[in-house]
């Protein structure tokens, strides 16, 4: 088996992880039963290693700060007639350590050993740090 290889997306419009979990909730009735799905236009070159054990990791406003697990890629097609890559995603939603991520377009990957780890239990409700203060703490190599 390959390695694998993770995917990093701006969660764009979202505030916060609440945010993002109230849209996905509102969009669920869509969905198949127990995922949430991200429509992209671009195929990974890499899926299979994204399918290999890779998530999608969230970046809100500047921060990663959540992922959820890849379990699936469909094509579909648009009511453009254009074709589209569905991220098939596990519905739940774990909150990571938060990592400050400048804005890009689309989508990067991300690799495994550079995956900012999940919060320890008990500490997936603490707010995250503002992002000058986990961007500066992250120049330090404290998280």
């Amino acid at each position: 088996m390959s390695e694998h290889v993770h995917m990093l997306k701006l969660c764009v419009g979202a505030e916060s992880i609440e945010d993002l979990l109230d849209w996905q909730r509102s969009q669920r009735a869509r969905w198949p039963k127990g995922c949430a799905v991200h429509v992209t236009r671009m195929w990974p070159k890499r899926a299979d290693e994204i399918l290999a054990g890779g998530s999608l990791y969230w970046v809100i406003k500047g921060v990663i700060l959540a992922r959820q697990t890849v379990v699936g890629l469909d094509q579909i097609t648009g009511e453009d007639g254009i074709s589209r890559c569905a991220i098939v995603l596990d519905a739940e939603v774990t909150r990571t350590q938060a990592v400050p991520r400048r804005p890009f377009q689309g989508w990067r990957y991300l690799d495994a050993k550079d995956a900012p780890p999940d919060l320890l239990p008990g500490r997936e409700a603490e707010e995250a740090l503002p992002p000058g203060l986990a961007e500066a703490m992250a120049e330090f190599g404290l998280r």
